[in-house]
């Protein structure tokens, strides 16, 4: 059966051959057609094609769904304490992740399959219809095994984490540890594992370690993802380069050489603008990324340390106050950007032969995303044809008003 949306105020479609001409593709007064999950046409409505059913999306603007390149969902605890004492002044260190280490080993599989369903079902809520998913909070063979396979139940993109950190019980044998990941460890989790990735960072594990991890991860087939700049400068960007990693994740800190190697790279810089918030650090400077020639994608990390937010508009709306990145450019991010950082063609545009993934916003344009901060403003999610009823539409803005 096809669906025809129409009545579309503003429709961004990520296709620069579309519309206005810019990145955004942006259409108005449009039409998208949904067949079998695909999206079938989209252009201005007046030509829309005949369709068995259709929806009137009644002046609401439509996007992409968003793509959450960098999540990491399979944990139990929180940090509350943590949160509230960095508020207070302490600064964040990589230390507290074995805070959600103990928690999660001790949970069980039924404990950590319903956290990652709900903080889905918030993502899908926000607008997200496709998130990538780490483990990294086990840190033994099979609780990271035990971890992919209970994220490869929501999600495809699943990431082995294993090089997080050093555990406890490791913590004089770091060059057994890295053995283990890289060997054992590695062997249990790649089958459930699309990326391999490691926290390259002070406190965390050198450019030598982290190489290590890399390269036995990629010789199993595994794509490269990098953690690298959030604390301070380092070796962490370049080694991504140097490996071809389809991401490297924070860039916050970052050399004239690191933005150097990025521009002249197929390597995605991933901003994270809810760590910033959460840990009070500088803001990544996403301005200085862009005016370079580097891709940038936008993502959430929801996890319960740094980032415990699964609400992309949030982070839309902080790239745009204080990484110096336009709505538009925030919102390309947030969509195409993440498609890059996961290295997909079928999610983060609405073109034909896409993945129908549409949200459709309780508002008149994309703006809105950075313009109400903090308000809910997705209305409806389609997700792979799937219509899903998010929330009631926001008072408007009256006619008029200063």
């Amino acid at each position: 059966m096809t669906t025809l949306y129409t009545g579309i105020g503003q429709l961004v479609t990520n296709d620069p051959a579309q519309g206005d001409g810019t990145e955004l593709g942006v259409l108005t007064d449009a039409a998208v057609v949904v067949d079998s999950g695909r999206i079938a046409w989209a252009g201005p409505a007046d030509r829309a094609p005949d369709a068995d059913r259709r929806v009137d999306c009644e002046g609401d603007a439509v996007v992409p769904g968003f793509v959450d390149s960098h999540a990491h969902l399979v944990f139990a605890g929180h940090r509350a304490e943590e949160f509230a004492a960095r508020a207070s002044g302490r600064s964040y260190t990589a230390g507290g992740i074995r805070t959600t280490v103990a928690a999660t080993r001790a949970a069980d599989d039924e404990t950590l399959a319903a956290g990652v369903t709900g903080l889905a079902t918030e993502m899908l809520a926000a607008g997200i219809t496709t998130f990538e998913c780490k483990s990294g909070y086990g840190l033994t063979v099979d609780d990271e095994r035990r971890a992919l396979e209970i994220a490869a139940r929501s999600t495809p993109e699943t990431t082995y984490l294993g090089a997080h950190v050093v555990p406890a019980e490791f913590a004089d044998r770091r060059d057994d540890y890295v053995e283990l990941v890289r060997g054992p460890m590695l062997d249990a989790c790649a089958p459930h594992a699309r990326w391999v990735d490691v926290f390259c960072e002070s406190g965390a594990f050198d450019a030598d370690e982290s190489r290590a991890v890399l390269t036995a991860g990629r010789d199993r087939g595994l794509g490269v993802r990098v953690h690298a700049g959030q604390l301070g400068e380092g070796d962490g960007v370049r080694l991504a380069v140097e490996l071809d990693a389809a991401a490297v994740d924070h860039c916050t800190f970052l050399s004239d050489a690191d933005v150097e190697a990025l521009a002249g790279s197929s390597t995605v810089a991933t901003l994270l603008p809810g760590v910033e918030f959460s840990t009070r650090t500088p803001w990544a400077d996403g301005r200085r990324l862009l005016d370079a020639g580097a891709r940038i994608a936008l993502a959430t990390d929801c996890n319960p340390g740094s980032s415990f937010t699964s609400s992309i508009g949030f982070c839309i709306a902080l790239a745009v106050r204080h990484m110096g990145l336009s709505p538009a450019e925030a919102l390309h991010a947030a969509t195409a950007g993440g498609a890059a950082a996961l290295r997909r063609t079928d999610v983060g545009a609405i073109v034909p032969g896409a993945r129908a993934d549409l949200v459709r916003l309780a508002a008149p344009s994309y703006v809105h995303l950075a313009y109400r901060p903090g308000v809910p403003l997705v209305r409806e999610v389609v997700a792979g044809g799937a219509r899903y009823t998010v929330g009631r539409r926001p008072a408007p803005v009256p006619e008029g008003t200063a």
